[in-house]
């Protein structure tokens, strides 16, 4: 003879379905959901260039860097080891007075900090130097 499931265990067994549910639901929206349309091109509708500098002291991080920017659409045109490799923070430039192509990195990536350091440069629009709180980044 089958024993009967007490009312609290039905409830109980009812709210741990709910939950599965729920995270199921919750999963499948952040797969699927429609994307943030990201801004790749900077003024007179040319490719953003980044210039990618690891200052972090972890090797290879750069490489992620550059392949998650390319991946995003930006044009990464340099990826080297920065000037000193004990760099606390992870910080966005824009190398133009303006900033709107930095941002659009920026926001690529997490939103590190910006800051605008214009000077004349063929080689990129926006530098993204990379610290130590380089976990901080979305890269995926």
């Amino acid at each position: 003879m089958a024993r009967r499931a007490s009312p609290i265990a039905r409830w109980a067994l009812g709210l741990l379905a709910l939950g599965v549910a729920v995270l199921a639901l919750s999963a499948a929206w952040a797969k699927w959901r429609p994307g943030r349309e990201v801004r790749t091109h900077g003024p007179e509708n040319r490719v953003v260039r980044v210039q990618v500098l690891n200052g972090s002291g972890e090797g290879g991080i750069g490489s992620r860097v550059a392949s998650y920017l390319r991946e995003g659409g930006f044009q990464v045109v340099e990826v080297r080891n920065a000037e000193r490799s004990d760099y606390f923070a992870s910080m966005v430039v824009a190398r133009r007075e303006d900033v709107s192509s930095a941002q659009a990195v920026a926001r690529y990536l997490g939103t590190p900090p910006v800051i605008r350091q214009a000077w004349t440069s063929d080689l990129a629009e926006v530098t993204v130097v990379l610290g130590s709180d380089r976990s901080r980044l979305r890269l995926e």
